[in-house]
């Protein structure tokens, strides 16, 4: 039987309840789902640590200029009480990029997220390059939801081209591709073969219920995958806006049957990695 000492959940959304409500609305009108979870961080928090999870990446992200500097103030401020919360930052396209990414490193942010299709920029954004200059300056990951799944096939702001230039442009910046980069997934792969600095996380498509949701089958991702690559993919839920249980974010994953050090990188050293920190730390 696998077991794990630490569990890092490498994306969860931790934002404000009325900003989250909104969200999930807008995801409900232009697909359907439901939500059960909770919205408020101790009941978000209550739920993780329920199962087994050690830290979490808190990620943000601006829908339109003017919000992020609040919002990161936000997120840094629930993280500074949380013995759980590793808290990312975010920043509109359209905002003043350099002064607002600045601000949120020297305030502790550890890395950057970006949900390229809702805020209308990509990974190639000239008008990000000041936050991508930052991230490379302070040595901090970034998060990019650059694949096309569950509802952005056509999107002008993702897509695996974007991702490849801008992995070439900053080799020296660690950029994960949410949701195993889903409908792209094996050009994404591919990239991560091939670039040190790239990674995935599992996050909602690698789910059990995944198929009552979008035309997606996680066994098209075969164990080699995850062998290859172990210490680049991360285990991600987007916990709490996810329209299934929580454990079936794992089950799937358990069920490989993967070897233990497999495991541990995906669970949590892969994740240590993309921080840029030392085991131990």
């Amino acid at each position: 039987m696998t077991t794990f000492v630490s569990v890092t959940d490498a994306h969860v959304h931790l934002l404000p309840e009325r900003l989250l409500r909104a969200i999930r609305r807008a995801l409900t009108e232009q697909a359907g789902w439901r939500f059960p979870h909770p919205t408020v961080q101790d009941e978000i928090e209550e739920t993780l640590e329920t199962a087994g999870i050690e830290r979490y990446f808190a990620l943000p992200y601006a829908h339109k200029p003017g919000m992020a500097d609040d919002l990161n103030e936000w997120v840094l401020d629930r993280s500074t009480n949380s013995e759980m919360a590793v808290p990312f930052a975010t920043v509109h396209a359209d905002d003043s990029v350099a002064s607002v990414v600045e601000r949120a490193f020297e305030a502790g942010a550890r890395g950057l997220k970006f949900q390229c299709p809702v805020q209308k920029c990509g990974p190639t954004d000239p008008r990000l390059d000041p936050a991508f200059e930052l991230a490379a300056e302070y040595d901090r990951p970034i998060v990019f939801h650059a694949g096309t799944a569950p509802i952005y096939e056509g999107n002008p702001h993702v897509g695996v081209d974007q991702f490849a230039q801008f992995l070439a442009s900053y080799p020296e910046i660690r950029a994960s591709c949410a949701h195993m980069g889903t409908f792209e997934h094996e050009a994404y792969i591919d990239l991560v073969r091939e670039h040190d600095n790239a990674f995935l996380d599992t996050s909602f498509v690698m789910s059990s219920a995944i198929g009552e949701y979008i035309d997606f089958d996680p066994a098209t991702i075969s164990n080699a995958v995850f062998e290859d690559l172990s210490g680049s993919i991360m285990y991600g839920s987007d916990y709490p806006n996810i329209p299934h249980s929580y454990r079936a974010e794992r089950e799937l994953l358990l069920e490989r049957d993967l070897p233990n050090e497999v495991y541990e990188d995906l669970f949590w050293r892969s994740a240590t990695r993309f921080l840029g920190q030392s085991e131990g730390e």
